[in-house]
């Protein structure tokens, strides 16, 4: 006999967990037409079954293995995880635009890394950046829009920024430029003051 019962199952012993979502990521963790959950038992290569219950969600995972029962479980938190600004997050891309790239660095959940956030150095073209679809990047979390929930990642913030790095000349212009206007309305208040 053994002096005391073991902490878990043997590693290949199938098994079944459960564990509990708030009811608003059911459909999330479903996704249309029910391609996220079958997408998660395709990867992970266990069974997974979700129901109401009470108000909250009930997830059950079903394996042969810890292993397959694990990786379910961490895509579905990922799913319901909610994104912390300032956060660094391995991503992949999933899309190339003339302007950046979108990244998708939580399961489901895809951000927009700027052209401007891709590195210190200032690239003219995306095709500069070497960056690719499919390619592995990690991504800093810089915001999220209140309004539109959208999410602005950042590559250039996990990066040592170089020595003697100056502001580019596009932004300073503009600052320029929008000084200018200040100053001219400025000068317009003043005038509209002497005629009083």
């Amino acid at each position: 006999a053994q002096p005391e019962t073991r902490d878990d199952l043997k590693p290949h012993a199938p098994r079944i967990e459960k564990m509990r979502i708030g009811k608003e990521f059911i459909g999330a963790v479903i996704g249309p037409g029910g391609k996220i959950i079958q997408g998660i038992q395709e990867k992970s290569g266990a069974t997974v079954n979700i129901e109401e219950v009470d108000g909250m969600g009930v997830i059950e995972i079903s394996g042969t293995n810890k292993a397959c029962i694990d990786a379910a479980i961490g895509m579905i938190k990922g799913i319901v995880a909610m994104p912390e600004v300032g956060e660094i997050y391995p991503g992949k891309i999933t899309s190339v635009m003339p302007y950046g790239c979108f990244v998708e660095f939580l399961p489901g959940k895809e951000g927009l890394l700027h052209i401007s956030e891709v590195d210190w150095k200032r690239f003219e073209t995306i095709e500069e950046t070497n960056l690719k679809e499919g390619e592995a990047i990690e991504v800093k979390l810089l915001d999220v829009d209140p309004k539109t929930g959208k999410f602005k990642l950042s590559r250039k913030a996990l990066l040592p920024k170089p020595e003697g790095y100056v502001e580019t000349q596009p932004r300073e212009r503009r600052e320029r430029r929008e000084g200018g206007r200040e100053g001219g309305r400025g000068e317009r208040r003043d005038n509209r003051e002497h005629r009083n």
